[in-house]
């Protein structure tokens, strides 16, 4: 049976990717706004989120508007798997720009390998075809999918381009070899973190549980950490390359691993705010709270603190 459902998910999505790309993103508009208003838990979660950023900067009305475009960006990004499926890693090459690839070149060279910082932002499922082009052995850590079919069909899409995936829960020793050989291992830390797992860092001004794992990482290896991400621009689509991130490494693990985190956590903020519509807005990034906080109040409601924005 796990077979057959894979094979019916490939053919899905074979048959989604049909679409030309045109085509793709006017169907990902009204389906985009279908999926707004008929599924109220992800809009509560999108607008609460929004509106906690930006509610001094937008009116509701204009923050809900933003929302729908949200849901038509997460709807278009189905449909770029689709093409992606259909076409070669090397087709989809060829509708993407780089910027900033001395960053990695730089980083690369200390011969320590390179810890890849990146998150759920534009076309994110692309990253895999997108770092293939760019001649390095590259890993990816990932949270296996409890749907095993489609966690299958995600993990061929993702490794067609040579890339190695790395179970999360498994994940350390595989890292270390990988950075042992001079190789890029990718990880996305934009999402909540369960407490024994994180630790809690600023995130567009409030605390948030984030997984600790890069900066235990790179503290054990002193590797360096080089953002890249793949965003939407028109027609075509751009990876941008940031400078590698400075690290501490005071010898105090505990700080280091909080400071560390917090400057990750900074680096993908900006790219949000660079690219608002295109990050995965419904997902409650704040859900785990601090043991010392009474309870959590959602993000809608600490609009009060200007400190926030």
């Amino acid at each position: 049976m796990e077979n057959l459902l894979f094979y019916i998910i490939s053919a899905a999505f074979r048959i989604i990717g049909l679409l030309p790309r045109h085509t793709a993103k006017m169907f990902s508009r009204w389906l985009g706004r279908a999926w707004f208003i008929l599924d109220r838990r992800h809009r509560d979660v999108a607008i609460n989120n929004l509106t906690y950023v930006f509610g001094y900067e937008k009116s509701p009305t204009e923050i809900r508007q933003m929302a729908r475009r949200i849901f038509a960006n997460l709807v278009l990004v189905l449909f770029e798997i689709g093409w992606a499926y259909r076409s070669s890693p090397r087709e989809v090459a060829r509708h993407i720009r780089i910027d900033g690839l001395l960053h990695l070149h730089q980083a690369y060279r200390k011969g320590r390998g390179v810890m890849v910082l990146t998150g759920h932002l534009g076309s994110w499922e692309l990253l895999s075809d997108a770092a293939g082009i760019l001649g390095y052995s590259i890993n990816v850590i990932y949270r296996p999918l409890d749907f095993k079919p489609l966690d299958r069909f995600f993990g061929h899409l993702r490794s067609r381009s040579g890339a190695r995936l790395f179970p999360k829960a498994s994940a350390m020793r595989k890292v270390l070899r990988s950075l042992q050989n001079n190789e890029l291992v990718g990880t996305l830390l934009d999402q909540n973190s369960v407490r024994r797992a994180g630790v809690f860092v600023d995130f567009f001004g409030k605390s948030a549980c984030t997984n600790k794992g890069l900066a235990l990482i790179v503290q054990k290896t002193r590797s360096p950490v080089v953002p890249i991400f793949l965003v939407r621009e028109s027609d075509k689509y751009r990876m941008i390359i940031g400078p590698e991130i400075p690290l501490v490494l005071t010898g105090d693990k505990s700080r280091d691993v909080e400071e560390n985190t917090r400057r990750f956590n900074r680096v993908i903020e900006s790219m949000i705010r660079r690219y608002p519509e295109q990050w995965f807005w419904v997902h409650r990034r704040w859900k785990t709270r601090p043991l010392n906080e009474a309870a959590y109040a959602s993000p809608s409601h600490d609009q009060g603190n200007s400190r926030w924005n």
